[in-house]
């Protein structure tokens, strides 16, 4: 599967499309890792903990952007967007993507 943000894939043509594509990651930033970041925060560097639980929530939201695009047949996902939310307290962490899925032909 080709995942892409350009609108296109170089040396392929678009063949078919499946319409708008998501997925979305919704997780909690557990005490330990909000207690470590409020320390970072005062003494300053960055808070690998925070970097960590956004990467897996990313990985984890563009799988299932790959999962639901294959259901439909799609060889690809193009024009992806990833947007990153701060839900309730700050506790908690939405990344959500969103892209349209399509077959594609070589050229």
């Amino acid at each position: 599967m080709i995942v892409t943000t350009t609108p296109y894939v170089e040396g392929y043509r678009v063949t078919g499309y499946y319409g708008i594509v998501f997925g979305e990651v919704i997780t909690g930033i557990n005490f330990l890792r909000d207690l470590g970041a409020g320390i970072r925060n005062l003494v300053g560097g960055r808070s690998h903990g925070y970097e960590d639980e956004l990467q897996q929530a990313r990985t984890e939201a563009l799988a299932e952007l790959e999962q639901r695009a294959a259901a439909l047949g799609a060889h690809a996902v193009v024009g992806v967007d990833v947007d990153y939310e701060v839900l309730g307290q700050g506790n908690m962490l939405m990344v959500s993507v969103s892209g349209t899925a399509v077959t594609l032909e070589q050229a």
